[in-house]
């Protein structure tokens, strides 16, 4: 993998997340790791320091959350399109259960004090800058609740600074 700067690629941020999914990841190899597919999400700059960061949601009742609420970084990884059906079983699978990472075949890496997957394609590394549980007092159309949340149980939103870039090939730089 090589490493690639953000103001160089080159991509659809909305097919990335919305249509490619990605695997939101967190742990070490000390304490363990646990990753889960995501299709919700979003990638640009906050807080006017023009720095990259990407939002993401995770629902309370998944394991991964764990991970990401002790962890100070987490990562996102976009994998090539014949790994679908493993996104699909690691987004329906808990890895509190078993060990879904060694069944779907990845290979962990540890490094920059975090988790990712040496057949990722793409890598965000992301440091934690904040996380806070959606409330339901912030929604304006009751629709996206009982869509969405018919448990109520909302995703907390976590934001991180996008610390390096690793890319497997050219696709991603302009």
């Amino acid at each position: 993998m090589k490493e690639i700067s953000y103001e160089k690629m080159k991509f659809n941020p909305f097919n990335l997340i919305g249509g490619e999914w990605m695997l939101v990841s967190a742990g070490s190899e000390q304490s363990g790791c646990n990753t889960m597919t995501a299709s919700w999400g979003h990638l640009g700059c906050l807080w006017g320091h023009n720095d990259p960061t990407a939002v993401i949601y995770i629902r309370p009742s998944r394991y991964t959350k764990e991970f990401l609420d002790k962890e100070t970084h987490f990562t996102l990884c976009v994998m090539e399109g014949a790994f679908k059906k493993q996104m699909a079983y690691l987004g329906s699978v808990s890895g509190r259960n078993e060990n879904k990472i060694a069944k779907a075949g990845l290979t962990p890496v540890y490094a920059d004090g975090t988790v990712y997957f040496a057949e990722a394609k793409l890598v965000l590394i992301c440091r934690k800058l904040y996380a806070s549980q959606l409330q339901e007092s912030g929604f304006f159309y009751r629709e996206t609740i009982d869509k969405n949340y018919p448990a109520r149980d909302y995703h907390t939103m976590y934001i991180g600074k996008i610390e390096k870039i690793l890319a497997r090939d050219e696709e991603y730089l302009g």
